[in-house]
């Protein structure tokens, strides 16, 4: 029998269904929302040093464990729960990304008070446009991931290296690098 799944880029082939329908479904999708921008830049925060595979199987736990990613509800975590997160053994259990995640969400939550909204803060370094990879190479990080890691170090964001920030940027669809062969590429 012929194997009718579609061509994708080489990461996400194999036997995980998991990470096939995030690259198929999510990944270099461009993302507008503030929320689901912020959820994706802790998460990204949370792979440093593991693998994306680790935390796509932890998301759902993720998500309970942090309110659905409400920055107005995990800004107001306090201490003991800190203790209770690090307890679960649903997410990763790293104290500083813990403090990191809750941190973010007082940053954003300033933001938006300030009426900066997230969304339109992630998009203007690309004035709203997704930058198109070449297909071929997949850099670990570009002149823009180390400006835009560098502005929100400046404004408080921990786990938010140039590195991180290039990979947080494919995932969100800032740029789209799919493999030229992938048949998201063309979507």
């Amino acid at each position: 029998m012929a194997n009718t799944s579609p061509h994708r880029c080489s990461w996400a082939n194999g036997d995980d269904a998991l990470m096939a329908k995030y690259h198929d479904k999510e990944w270099g999708v461009p993302q507008r929302d503030p929320r689901m921008l912020w959820e994706m830049l802790v998460l990204e925060g949370f792979q440093a040093g593991l693998s994306w595979r680790t935390i796509l199987h932890k998301r759902e736990a993720f998500r309970k464990a942090f309110a659905d990613f409400d920055p107005a509800k995990v800004a107001r975590f306090t201490p003991g729960k800190v203790e209770r997160l690090l307890a679960d053994p649903g997410i990763i259990r790293s104290r500083a990304k813990i403090e990191a995640t809750i941190a973010a969400a007082r940053i954003y939550n300033d933001m938006q008070a300030q009426g900066e909204d997230f969304a339109d803060f992630c998009w203007s370094f690309t004035k709203g446009k997704v930058l198109k990879g070449d297909g071929r190479t997949l850099p670990a990080e570009t002149p823009l991931s180390q400006e835009i890691s560098k502005e929100l170090k400046r404004r408080g964001f921990k786990f938010v290296g140039p590195v991180i920030v290039y990979a947080w940027m494919q995932a969100v669809g800032i740029v789209d690098d799919h493999a030229s062969g992938c048949f998201r590429r063309k979507a």
